[in-house]
């Protein structure tokens, strides 16, 4: 299995690695990696392969493949590295970064609004959760006031690992009623934002909350039924909609 470098710190732009495979698509599978892959709403990341001796592969995602190997994805036509060779994994670290602040930023909201989540997404502008909200009448000035005091209150995020057998035991800890938490290796990662919230989660996320800026509720949408969904923009996307 592929070492997950940004399991154990988000912030590592580049890094050195091997190449393990490089499958019939072309998908590039190395022995270690700072990419994130795609899952949990949150997208894969891109950036560019320095190949040793050769030159620049660019990265234009990454996903799990069937086999929950992290595959690295190259454009159409791209230099592909040889397996054995050594290469310099970079990151696009404006996408990166912008993908943790709104990770956490989405974390919090789920504190804010403390009710079932059925979805979400996390972009470079915008994100989004959906909620099991039985009544509306939601108020989107009263939710970006509360949200943006939780992150102006400067709350440290940390990690901590339970095994699957704690966590099965301790189900008020997952908020997703859709998307299962990060189990099977017999130990799952929680994300903690200070005192204010704790899930487990796989994903990327800033040090603390303060880094995350600014932000605002966009736009709040009845998707039927119980279904509401919320989403989030950074206050510098310019004008709110």
């Amino acid at each position: 299995m592929t070492e997950m470098i940004f399991r154990d710190d988000a912030y590592v732009r580049e890094c050195k690695a091997r190449v393990v495979d490089v499958n019939e698509r072309g998908g590039i599978i190395l022995e270690r990696t700072n990419f994130y892959a795609t899952s949990g709403g949150q997208p894969g990341d891109c950036g560019e392969l320095d190949i040793e001796g050769v030159g620049s592969c660019p990265i234009a995602t990454t996903v799990y493949d069937s086999d929950k190997r992290i595959v690295h994805v190259a454009p159409e036509g791209s230099i592909l590295p040889e397996p054995g060779a050594l290469v310099v994994c970079r990151l696009n670290w404006q996408v990166r970064h912008a993908h943790m602040r709104m990770h956490t930023a989405l974390h919090l909201l789920s504190a804010v609004l403390a009710y079932p989540v059925t979805g979400g997404q996390i972009g470079v502008e915008r994100g989004r959760l959906d909620f099991n909200i039985p009544e509306g009448g939601l108020d989107k000035d009263q939710i970006t006031t509360e949200l943006n005091r939780l992150i102006e209150g400067n709350h440290d995020v940390s990690y901590r690992w339970i095994s699957d057998e704690e966590l099965l035991a301790n189900p008020e800890l997952i908020k997703s009623m859709n998307v299962k938490p990060p189990m099977g290796t017999g130990k799952v990662r929680l994300v903690e934002i200070g005192d204010c919230d704790v899930q487990p989660c796989g994903g990327t996320h800033v040090a603390n909350t303060a880094e995350i800026g600014e932000v605002y509720i966009a736009k709040i949408e009845n998707k039927g039924g119980k279904n509401r969904r919320v989403r989030v923009a950074f206050k510098t996307d310019g004008e709110k909609s």
